[in-house]
């Protein structure tokens, strides 16, 4: 029988044909030039083709511009987007190699999104409509959680069958994400259009509530009030010891207590010392990966998804997108530990473990019935980047580490008495460190306290207080906000971050710790007069829950698309009665909005502002809002973060940026590429640079734009019979000396002659 399996991305389609066939898998291609597997199986003829992620996507049946909108339909992506253009190739090739088979495997990641891709396909495929119903005897689900050879085979031996319940679920979750944002998104910019503004504005299921955990911890920091307070310390061996009453927030009565205290007899009151069996962190799931590749190394939640996943594809690394921090039985894990032995750099520490016969691993709470905690496969890891190189190595010494003895911490409290009160002092050392050497990303803090003894008196060196202002909350970063969305189950942990990334490009928030912008405050708050379900956090997990519920075969997918579309119809109604309130609510918020986004007055009309925009071409440069009136324009360095200074050049009177570029040195410039602050941009380091202009270096005149009136007079001012060469390349020139170029293998092939 001829099969066709389909895999969600091309390096597992080859890693499928490599483990699957009795022999060398033939590769073919399509007219289209993709390629696709034929292998032997069993005596089946097995056809392995790849998707490229989701090839449908869901489309208004018939454009309309009445609202709510529910008929709706999956279509290709490519017919939907030019964007997607480049998937049609892909399911040509698909459809054109199904033709040969009569039964169809799911092979695509064994979740909910995985089980839509595949099954969408195979609809298309099987019975030329992706719409159509399927006939479930025909369509089998591949299972597992690493791309190893083992793996793959085992999981062919022991197919399941279509998986119904989750592409009901995911149909669902995609259909009414679709229907809840196209809704209301178009509804907010016909508010805001209702006012005489043109803005394109977006809003979804659960970019609603995330946007509204931001506003309202935005809220507590503008309320918050600061507040004086002291603190009372005595130092004592060079160590501070703290009043027990912590915070005094009325300065008189810190006074009074310190009084007591100065020329009081300080006795040791008690000495409290215990050990404390600190065992390993368990594997990690998808959030706590995240969370610690950013803590450790600053790296974006979004990219150490995409990391993972190509790990993952490469066979170095179980499945990524997991609530799991189970690792069960079933995994054979002395054979992983003796296989990471096997690579130099965890050798020591896996032969450790197989010496003392530790192989039962410290595990979390969290559960995930489709997959375990990510874990190392054991094979060798090869030709990994710098980040992969990083993520891999904390996702091999945090399993590792997992095996290991605790750890063991001696911790002290002294507590000293004088004039009646109290002061305390913790201090902590670590005796054993067990697992602490396997992974060494966790280091916990040690503090040695001085050696007293109980009731006997000491003379501190010092008593004194300390004032201090108490502080607003803490803003977000982009992994705590993932980890709270978690907690809350909003989204779910294959979204969240693309959630947050959402609401950065519509500018509703901003910065690494994460800020409401002018923008997002106004949406937030119109939402929370006129249509606060959208803001609902309850509402949202509902929803989610609802959606499970169908995994589970406790709900139907039908109702539940009813149920949602009943929410929508509601909200729309309130958006239509109100649409005038909301529209001049979200004028007022894009005003404060362009006010705090802007550079400066524009030094040509003096009446716009100049503000960052963006172009068709996709390229950001600097524009002015009196546009068309004015045309002043400045290009601005590509591919960083622009911050306003506030503050103009001297010289050219056009404002001052400051420019951050990821990995480099942030610096300042002003807009003006002929400004005489430049001159010297492109010189070795030594050269004479301002404030205006960037730092002396080759590396700042590649980020500094040059107009083409610029370059113009530059190539005038040359020499006849001269060449153009870069500013960075004369840099480069001068600071090689007299070290000449290599001659190439021409020039010595000739010279031979």
């Amino acid at each position: 029988m001829n099969k066709l399996i389909i895999a969600e991305k091309p390096s597992v389609a080859s890693r499928l044909a490599l483990s699957l066939g009795d022999g060398q898998p033939k590769r073919g291609y399509s007219k289209e030039g993709v390629s696709y597997y034929e292998v032997s199986k069993d005596g089946d003829s097995l056809f392995i083709v790849a998707a490229v992620g989701h090839l449908f996507t869901i489309r208004q049946k018939v454009q309309s511009r009445e609202l709510p909108v529910f008929d709706i339909e999956w279509v290709a992506s490519y017919k939907a987007s030019e964007s997607s253009s480049f998937t049609k190739k892909y399911l040509d090739t698909i459809a054109e190699t199904g033709k040969r088979c009569a039964e169809y495997i799911n092979a695509c990641d064994y979740d909910i999104e995985g089980t839509v891709i595949g099954t969408n396909i195979i609809r298309y495929v099987a019975r030329g409509d992706v719409n159509a119903a399927l006939d479930p005897g025909t369509v089998r689900r591949m299972k597992f959680s690493t791309t190893t050879r083992e793996d793959l085979l085992n999981a062919y031996a022991h197919l399941d069958a279509f998986d119904a319940a989750n592409f009901d679920a995911g149909e669902s979750r995609h259909m009414l994400d679709w229907m809840w944002g196209i809704n209301l998104s178009r509804a907010l910019i016909r508010a805001v259009a209702s006012v005489g503004v043109k803005k394109i504005l977006s809003i979804g299921r659960v970019q609603g509530p995330t946007l509204g955990v931001i506003a309202e911890r935005e809220k507590e920091i503008r309320d918050f009030k600061p507040r004086d307070f002291w603190r009372l310390l005595m130092l004592c061996g060079g160590v501070e010891f703290e009043n027990r009453r912590g915070n005094i927030f009325d300065k008189g009565q810190a006074d009074q207590a310190l009084a007591k205290v100065k020329g009081s007899e300080v006795l040791v009151r008690a000495l409290d010392r215990r050990e404390n069996q600190v065992r390993p962190y368990p594997p990690f799931d998808l959030t706590s990966l995240q969370l610690e590749a950013s803590r450790v190394f600053g790296i974006d939640p979004s990219r150490t998804l995409a990391i993972a996943q190509a790990l993952y594809e490469r066979s170095y690394i179980s499945y990524p997108r997991t609530t799991s921090q189970k690792l069960p039985y079933s995994l054979n894990l002395p054979r992983v530990i003796s296989m990471m032995a096997k690579i130099e750099a965890y050798k020591a520490l896996a032969e450790r473990l197989i010496k003392e016969g530790r192989f039962r691993p410290a595990e979390g709470a969290k559960e995930d019935e489709a997959h375990p905690a990510i874990y190392p496969t054991g094979e060798p890891p090869r030709k990994l980047s710098g980040e992969e190189e990083k993520v891999y190595d904390i996702i091999a010494k945090r399993f590792l580490s997992c095996f290991a003895e605790y750890a063991t911490i001696e911790s002290t409290k002294i507590t000293l008495a004088a004039g009646g009160e109290e002061y305390v002092a913790d201090g902590s050392i670590v005796r054993k460190r067990g697992w602490l050497e396997f992974y060494g990303y966790y280091k916990p803090k040690e503090a040695s306290l001085p050696e007293l003894s109980v009731g006997k008196p000491i003379l501190p060196e010092k008593v004194y207080s300390k004032k201090g202002v108490t502080e607003p909350p803490k803003r977000y970063s982009k992994a705590g906000l993932i980890a709270l969305l978690e907690r809350k189950n909003l989204g779910t942990k294959a979204t969240r971050a693309e959630v947050i990334d959402t609401l950065f490009r519509r500018e509703y928030i901003k910065g690494a710790r994460i800020e409401a912008t002018g923008l997002g405050m106004s949406v937030y708050t119109a939402l929370k007069q006129y249509c606060s379900e959208i803001l609902d956090e309850e509402l949202t997990r509902k929803l989610e829950s609802d959606m499970e519920d169908i995994t589970k075969g406790k709900a139907k997918k039908a109702d539940v698309i009813r149920e949602g579309e009943e929410i929508i119809r509601k909200i729309i109604d309130d958006f239509k009665r109100n649409e005038g309130g909301i529209g001049n609510a979200l004028k007022e918020g894009l005003k404060e909005s362009e006010i705090a986004n802007s550079l400066g007055k524009c030094n040509k009309c003096g009446v716009g502002m100049l503000q960052i925009r963006r172009s068709k071409a996709g390229k950001n440069f600097v524009g002015c809002t009196n546009y068309p009136n004015c045309t002043n324009t400045f290009s601005v360095p590509q591919g960083a973060a622009i911050v306003p200074t506030g503050k103009s050049c001297e010289l050219c009177h056009t404002p001052i940026i400051k420019v951050f570029r990821k990995g480099k040195r942030p610096f300042t410039m002003d807009l003006d590429p002929n400004c005489i602050t430049k001159k010297d941009w492109g010189k070795p380091k030594g050269g004479a640079g301002t404030e205006a202009g960037g730092p002396a270096n080759p590396e700042a005149s590649a980020a500094a734009p040059k107009s083409v009136a610029a370059q113009t007079a530059a190539k005038a001012q040359q020499p006849p019979g001269s060449l153009a060469v870069p500013e960075k390349r004369h840099a480069a020139a001068r600071t090689a000396g007299t070290k000449r170029p290599r001659p190439s293998r021409q020039a010595k092939a000739r010279k031979a002659k």
